[in-house]
């Protein structure tokens, strides 16, 4: 099984901004946890990571055309915005795609609450810190082994 997560804008700034919501954990030790995780459930990770909305979209699409089985995907800021995030994710529709959010973007600014990608991922995950990522992955492998 082989999943691709993509991060969105300031994710990268993990561990530096805003400790409050999204914790101490820097980007570089999550993408080692992600790593070690699926490794441990025979899981291929890769864990890509941009300020660019283009790059999210264009590795959307290569999830599809290289046959990812599933994208965990944080979008950032791009969540409350991007309808072509949203276009990309039903393009790829056939691969499951989670949303993840560290903080729990339901309890933080209003604007916050939207989410253009929701009814578009098969599901959702926010407010669970990292451990959100842990989660969707191991969601993905169990709708893989349901079918």
């Amino acid at each position: 099984m082989k999943i691709l997560v993509i991060n969105g804008p300031n994710i990268n700034m993990l561990g530096i901004r805003e400790t409050s919501y999204y914790g101490q954990t820097t980007y570089e030790e999550l993408c080692d946890q992600l790593l070690i995780f699926g490794k441990s459930r025979d899981i291929s990770i890769e864990v890509l990571q941009s300020n660019h909305e283009g790059d999210l979209i264009d590795w959307l699409q290569e999830a599809y055309f290289k046959k990812y089985d599933g994208v965990v995907i944080n979008p950032g800021g791009y969540t409350h915005t991007s309808i072509a995030i949203r276009d990309a994710v039903l393009a790829i529709s056939p691969i499951p795609v989670v949303e993840v959010h560290i903080s729990n973007i339901e309890k933080r600014e209003t604007f916050r609450t939207i989410s253009y990608l929701e009814g578009a991922v098969k599901h959702r995950i926010y407010g669970h810190g990292i451990a959100g990522y842990f989660e969707a992955i191991d969601y993905l492998k169990n709708i893989k082994l349901e079918n």
